[in-house]
Formats: C-alpha cells, structure tokens, sequence
C-alpha cells in the first residue's frame, strides 16, 4: 500500500509545490499609509522591526510603517533646524542605528549633515550629528551649497552618503567622523544636458554591496559607478543603457540591482563584480506620483516609494496619503511559471513512470501465480 501511495504523494507533491508560490504571493503588495504632509523621500527596511523607515520632506521627523499601514513617529528630533528635510535614510541592523541625511532648505542657510539615532533606545536618542561640508564649497561662494542625498552602510559601521550638488561621496565613521571619502574623475567625465531636467543633480542613489564596494548612480547623466570601499577609487559601470533620471538604488540577496527613477524601475545584472550590467528588464512606475526610492523589504521583495515629493517641494500640498508598492520583474515572473511548468512535467513524467512499473509488477506476478 505504501508503495502505490507514495509516488501518487510525489506528483501531487510537485503540483502543490508549483503553484505555491504564485498563490501566496497573490497580487503585487500595496502599503497605502496616511499621514499629513508627510511627503516622504526616502525609505529603508528594518529586518529586525520588520517595518519600513521614512523620512519627513519638512518636519523634521522619521516614521514607521508596518504591513498594516499604521504609521508611528520613530524620531522626532526639534534640534535639527525647523525646515529641515531627510533625503536619505538607511538601518544599520547590525549595531541597531537609523541613519539620515539631513538639509535645511530656504530660507534657512544651507545646512548638511549626517543623522544616528539610537534604536535600542526607548526615544531613539542620538547619539551624533556630523555637518558634511564641502571644501570647495566653502571657499568659493558662488559654488552650490552641499546636498546629502543619500546613505548606505557597510559592516563595519561606516556610512557613506552622496553629494548630489559637489558629485563626491562623504564618509562618516562610526564614531560621527566625516570626510571626503570619494571625489573620483569619473563623476563628473560624462556630458550633462543642462536643458534637461534634474540637470542639477548628480551622484543621488548609493548601495553598499557585500563583496566591499559601493555601486551608485547618477541622476543627470544616467550612469552607474563602482566605488571601491576602501579607497574610493571609481570606475563607471558599462551598461547597455543609461538609466534615465536615476534616483534610489537597491539590492536584491541573489544580486539582482533595481534602480528607480519617477518613471520606471530597472532591473539590472551583472556576472562579473559590476565591471559590466545589464539591464534585463524595466518595470513602469506612475510618473504623478513620483517615486524617489526603492528597498527591499521581508521575503527579498522590492519596494518603491510614491512621496509626491514634486507636490511637497512647493510648499503647499495638503496630501494625506501616500503609498510604498511591491514591484516585479515580468522577465523574471515569466522565467518562473517555465519552471512552474517544468516541475509539473517531471512530477507527471515520474507518474506515468511507475504506473507502467507497477502494470510490468501486476502482469510478472499474475504468470507466476498462474
């Protein structure tokens, strides 16, 4: 009995299997949180929370946001200057701190700075506030005035955070030290269409990744740079295209890169550290609601962030909901249900394998009987 049982259990097995996960996975996650004139532009995941980070466009405030879209004050920190603005924020998870790159916008002098905060403290207190200046900025005041846009963090505690104004990354150790960490030539050897728009801004979205180097990408330019994280030495990375109007960047466990702009998502790869890229797919964003970042959240899922942060630079929004949405890859969704397919053959393959065994067995033990 158990031997007619058994590979009936493994077809059926491999049927379950197949369409398990397109069953959980069900339509693409849609977090809609409210929250008055939040205008968020940046968010972060928490493994450890298991909930989102954002940052506040003018109020001086970081939130949570959980599956559930319910929305809580993580930090609110009344010394930073009163129009402040969080373009970048990050979770170092290993030493439980939340990171933000600050600015104050007019008509407040201009003010960057670098944001820890504690979380294993019950008020997230913080534990520094590092002005990031840029020295050339400083002796020439016509130059633009230093933007930290965004940050990332590599193991040992070091966070990086880009300068989209001065085209260099700053590095800040873990003990609030800030310095000019990467100014490479290959910033700025690319032409810049001035007439179009975001000319102004240059290096914007910056990942750590694990084999010890950065990867981020340029807004006006469209092109990717491989920072080395420990010299800074840059390299731009080859694509087969640019990536118009990048802003944040993200990646996936398997490697897999996702580059977000206002208009649409890349998917990019690559098989040899970034030397080279392709980008394999593009998944359309909505363009009025103005995606700024991208994060991958519980389950290896990507997320962007809809903050009309357009309607919020003005000053005079009143919008009360905002959303972080999953996005795929169709490419990828596609090479899935191949395999889905493919698991379903074997499983019926294997099936019709042993009944035409157990007929041979029926029919060999019927002429020995007889």
């Amino acid at each position: 009995m158990f031997l007619k049982i058994a590979p009936i259990t493994i077809f059926f097995s491999f049927v379950v299997v197949a369409f398990m996960d397109p069953i959980s996975a069900g339509k693409p996650h849609i977090i809609n949180f409210r929250s008055p004139n939040l205008y968020p532009e940046s968010v972060s995941w928490d493994p450890s929370a298991q909930h989102f980070v954002v940052g506040s466009l003018r109020h001086r405030t970081l939130h949570s946001v959980s599956d559930a879209a319910i929305v809580d004050t993580l930090v609110f920190d009344p010394n930073l200057p009163p129009n402040s603005t969080i373009l970048g924020v990050t979770v170092d998870n290993y030493r439980r701190r939340l990171l933000a790159a600050v600015n104050s916008i007019p008509p407040l002098p201009a003010f960057s700075a670098l944001a820890a905060y504690d979380l294993r403290s019950p008020d997230r207190r913080r534990l520094f506030l590092t002005p990031l200046r840029d020295p050339a900025a400083d002796s020439a005041p016509d130059k633009d005035h230093p933007v930290a846009n965004d940050v990332t963090v590599d193991f040992s505690g070091n966070a990086f955070v880009t300068n989209s104004a001065g085209n260099f990354i700053w590095k800040v150790t873990p003990d609030g030290e800030a310095s000019v960490f990467s100014a490479s030539p290959a910033f700025t050897a690319h032409p810049v269409d001035r007439d179009q728009k975001y000319s102004f801004c240059g290096i914007n979205g910056v990942v750590y990744v694990s084999k010890g180097y950065l990867l981020a990408v340029q807004t006006n330019t469209g092109k990717m740079f491989k920072v080395n994280a420990e010299d800074g030495t840059a390299r731009t990375v080859l694509l087969n295209k640019d990536l118009t109007f990048a802003d944040g960047i993200a990646v996936r466990s398997d490697g897999v890169v996702v580059v977000v702009s206002h208009q649409k998502a890349y998917f990019i790869k690559s098989d040899d550290s970034w030397s080279e890229g392709v980008v394999f797919d593009e998944t359309a964003l909505e363009a009025e609601r103005f995606a700024t970042s991208v994060a991958v959240g519980g389950g290896d899922r990507v997320y962007v962030l809809y903050g009309h942060v357009d309607e919020g630079q003005w000053g005079n929004g009143v919008r009360e909901t905002f959303s972080i949405v999953e996005i795929e890859s169709e490419k990828e969704q596609k090479e899935d249900t191949v395999w889905i397919y493919v698991l379903i053959g074997l499983g019926f393959a294997y099936f019709c394998v042993w009944r035409f065994q157990m007929r041979q067995l029926v029919t060999n033990m019927n002429k020995k009987t007889a």
